[in-house]
């Protein structure tokens, strides 16, 4: 989630996998979205599945799949695709291994630590009571500082320069969360973490070391998910497994019960291998080569979002047997879509399908084990079924970039994926307390609130701010190193 992680660099020509930065910059937007959207007011697709209205109240026995369901495994698959891209340029720039493994601990200390600092100057966790001025002008300072200790300074700029900036952040920012009064009465807390960002964390330290010990064998990488599937089995049974599965020195950091969603990174990073070798292999020429026309392209674009569709519709309403035989349908056009490819996009296109299908397919055919697919607690259909959806996701994407050539239709979405720890950290530490402290958000409320339109409206405005806000970032190249 760097800046460069998406790019390999060859003599005479650089391409980037904008695809890849598209699908993170949507499930980032998507996340912000359905965090902002007004409560109660909506149909229950508009909310997790496990969460439905009017009282929001959890129930871990209602299975279903929505897009909001959808919004962390997108944003895992992206992190697991981008694996093997960042680390291979790394390994082509000669280092050895005991560099690569350090850059791995060192990023999965930033995330780590992100987490930890991000929930400390959220305006929720300093204050619940929304009347109190001081909390929103500390969530506003705290993403300052936030922001000093994460960014990415220029690389003209001296390593003295640039090393001791980010020392004084940090310095500052430990301070900083030190100080602040919490309603608890307890101070900094290792335990008080992004739930979410410290997943990705954990993913982004194993996802990265089994690639980078697997990434001559492909087979042996989805071997490991056996062993992953084994202990998360014998785990639910009495037994030494159990005992290792829930054991955790401290359980906010680390619990092997993450290793889960290994099930989704690690098909990413297979993923990431096809575009690491469609990028070495691209040239701008590369569309000489190409045995499909422009309608076979566009129907295997809308193939790719009909599928999904499909299976939101269709699991969502419980119409399992219907919508497994309707995704097979549609695949198995695909299927004939896909076939005979020429050049290396195409060649790409249709082992991403092949590998989109096998999941899918197996994500489907675990749908009726563990009560139906759920994202909370998340079943072994989840899993599968949001990583074939996020290849599919992924196909149409790299259609309308990469072969209809209309990266600008997508360009505010590539450009918060570039930069996703903005756009995640942007609306309660940048826009909330500027509409608090101006008094905006009463109105706004209060204009919203009429109407189920209005209330998702809402959501939308205060996502395209946070998307722009992300954009000025981004342009200024103001990446955050995480």
């Amino acid at each position: 989630m760097v800046k460069n992680e998406n790019i390999l660099s060859f003599p005479g020509f650089s391409k980037r996998a904008d695809a890849l930065d598209a699908l993170r910059g949507i499930a980032v937007l998507a996340m912000v979205l359905s965090g902002t959207i007004a409560r109660k007011t909506l149909p229950a697709w508009m909310y997790h599945a496990q969460l439905p209205p009017p009282a929001h109240a959890f129930n871990d026995k209602l299975p279903g799949l929505t897009w909001v369901d959808l919004v962390f495994p997108f944003f895992l698959f992206a992190m697991g695709a981008a694996i093997p891209l960042a680390l291979s340029r790394r390994i082509a720039k000669g280092w050895d291994l005991k560099k690569v493994i350090l850059s791995i601990l060192q990023r999965g200390f930033l995330l780590g630590s992100f987490a930890i600092f991000l929930q400390h100057i959220r305006p929720s966790v300093i204050n619940p009571e929304a009347s109190i001025p001081q909390k929103w002008w500390m969530a506003l300072f705290g993403f300052l500082i936030l922001f000093l200790m994460y960014v990415r300074w220029p690389q003209k700029w001296s390593v003295w320069r640039r090393t001791s900036l980010t020392l004084a952040a940090w310095s500052a920012g430990i301070g900083f969360v030190s100080n602040i009064k919490y309603p608890n009465g307890v101070g900094f807390l290792v335990s008080r973490s992004d739930i979410i960002l410290m997943v990705l964390a954990n993913m982004a330290l194993f996802g990265s070391l089994i690639w980078l010990f697997t990434r001559s064998n492909t087979w042996l990488r989805v071997g490991i998910l056996g062993f992953v599937f084994a202990m998360r089995l014998a785990s639910r049974t009495d037994g030494w497994i159990k005992l290792i599965w829930f054991y955790s020195p401290e359980p906010a950091i680390f619990q092997f019960d993450y290793w889960k969603y290994l099930f989704i990174v690690i098909p990413g990073t297979i993923v990431g291998d096809l575009l690491c070798r469609w990028i070495q292999n691209y040239s701008p020429e590369d569309a000489r080569d190409a045995n499909w026309k422009t309608p076979r392209y566009f129907s295997v674009m809308i193939l790719m979002f009909a599928v999904n569709l499909v299976l939101l519709a269709g699991l969502q309403a419980r119409l399992v047997w219907q919508t497994s035989l309707a995704t097979l349908v549609l695949c198995l056009c695909g299927w004939i879509l896909l076939r005979n490819p020429g050049n290396v996009t195409e060649n790409l296109l249709n082992r991403l399908y092949k590998w989109g299908f096998y999941w899918l397919a197996l994500g489907l055919f675990f749908e009726p084990y563990e009560g139906g697919i759920k994202k909370d607690s998340a079943t072994m259909s989840y899993f599968f079924v949001t990583a074939g959806m996020a290849i599919f996701m992924l196909i149409a994407l790299t259609v309308i970039i990469d072969v209809f050539h209309k990266k600008r239709w997508l360009q505010l979405f590539i450009d918060n994926g570039l930069n996703p720890m903005i756009g995640y950290a942007g609306f309660a530490n940048i826009v909330w307390p500027i509409l608090v402290l101006t008094g905006w958000e009463p109105q706004i409320i209060e204009m919203t609130s009429t109407s189920p339109f209005l209330g998702f409206l809402r959501g939308f405005g205060y996502t395209a701010i946070v998307a722009l806000i992300v954009v000025v970032f981004t342009r200024f190249k103001l990446f955050l190193r995480t």
